[in-house]
């Protein structure tokens, strides 16, 4: 068997390789899980050059699928712990990386993997073309809690990418959310042909970068951080002043020396706050 990480094999299929691939090996990409395989050699070249490894380096990637990223990121010399829900998928990959000693492989489903779980406590990178439908709750899977990723370098939509990434103006629940435990940036876009199949979006490189401290730390700070940002974002349009007041159990008064107290004015709409001003004002309006 010739070597799973010769540099003839860590080309990406072409589509109608990818194809051929797939009908030997009767497998089929399945929608319910948002399987759009990248078969894009600069799109690779992105993701791994954003991930910034290094030899030694541990890596969990979600959904290798057919193996394409996964190969870069062992040639790279990192450490794989790769997590794949489709059976077919992941008896294919134990065939194609056996004997790759860095090579690990978790058939589950990865929202239910904690990033305790992961290289038995130690450091490590989350580097992977996701399934898009899970985009959201594998961040506050990996992001929440006391150990989330060094580097986070994903493949995503291109829309979710640039609401993660946005600065104060454009704000969401999200990027809020993100934006509190790491630094975000859109890297590169990456166009739907660069699939196969080709989705009906564009998607992008987004990397995470862990802040050395959240704005906010672990520990009962969080859940009223929470709390009060995803009040305000029920109606984003609406003034913040209004929002806090009818959605949370505190009177205007309270809502009114929060905001004086963080200089934000009343009439500031919720996508214009910063991390850190959502921040002052949980910690002025106190127990919810």
């Amino acid at each position: 068997m010739s070597d799973p990480l010769a540099p003839e094999r860590l080309a990406p299929p072409t589509p109608g390789q990818l194809r051929r691939l797939m009908g030997a090996e009767r497998l089929r990409p399945r929608k319910s899980l948002s399987q759009n395989f990248l078969t894009d050699p600069e799109a690779l070249d992105a993701i791994v050059a954003a991930a910034e490894l290094q030899p030694g380096d541990r890596v969990v990637e979600i959904g290798p699928g057919l193996g394409v990223l996964t190969r870069r990121l062992l040639a790279a010399g990192a450490s794989v712990l790769a997590v794949e829900l489709d059976p077919r998928l992941a008896e294919y990959l134990r065939q194609e990386l056996y004997g790759v000693d860095r090579f690990e492989l978790i058939e589950a489903d990865a929202l239910t993997i904690h990033p305790r779980e992961c290289f038995l406590g130690q450091r490590f990178k989350l580097v992977a073309n996701i399934p898009y439908h899970i985009t959201s709750p594998l961040l506050h899977t990996f992001l929440e809690g006391d150990r989330p990723p060094d580097l986070t370098v994903l493949l995503v939509q291109l829309e979710v990418a640039e609401r993660v990434a946005a600065p104060p103006g454009q704000m969401s629940y999200l990027s809020a959310f993100v934006q509190n435990i790491t630094s975000a940036e859109v890297i590169t876009r990456v166009p739907a042909a660069a699939f196969e199949p080709e989705p009906k979006v564009d998607s992008a490189v987004l990397r995470l970068r862990r802040r050395s401290e959240p704005v906010v730390p672990v520990g009962e700070g969080r859940e009223p951080f929470y709390r009060v940002v995803q009040a305000a974002f029920r109606q984003r349009r609406k003034q913040v002043h209004n929002r806090l007041t009818r959605e949370l159990p505190v009177d205007r008064e309270a809502v009114e020396r929060a905001l004086a107290a963080c200089a934000v004015t009343p009439d500031r709409r919720p996508q214009t706050l910063s991390v850190e001003e959502w921040a002052c004002l949980t910690g002025e309006l106190g127990p919810l």
